[in-house]
């Protein structure tokens, strides 16, 4: 068994696990946060919850850019031919930027709902 490949994998695993793992941590304090509102007699023990929520969206940010940094440095063949390859890359970039705003959009969200 080739351990590079296996690495690879592991790593692309890895950082689409804490992609999804950091949108369902948004959604939680989203649910979290409305029901504050709806049942103010647990407000602060659902706020600890959610704070370990939000805490938990840093860490899977931390991780999908550290396994993202990995992949940029695995996916580097021109496995589809030269012009194929520079189209993915422009996408790539593309997806990355709208990806760039919308993690840092849900992140000051989060924040600010959070500790509010």
């Amino acid at each position: 068994m080739d351990l590079k490949k296996t690495a690879i994998v592991l790593n692309g695993f890895i950082h689409d696990f804490a992609t999804g793992y950091w949108l369902s941590a948004m959604i939680a304090i989203y649910f979290l946060h409305d029901f504050q509102d709806a049942y103010p007699s647990v407000a602060a023990l659902l706020n600890v919850i959610e704070r370990f929520f939000f805490w938990n969206t840093i860490g899977a940010v931390v991780v999908i850019l550290a396994t993202g940094a990995g992949r940029t440095y695995t996916y580097v063949d021109n496995v589809f031919g030269e012009s194929t390859e520079k189209t993915r890359r422009r996408m790539l970039i593309i997806k990355h930027a709208i990806l760039f705003a919308i993690f840092g959009s849900a992140g000051w969200w989060a924040y600010t709902v959070t500790f509010h």
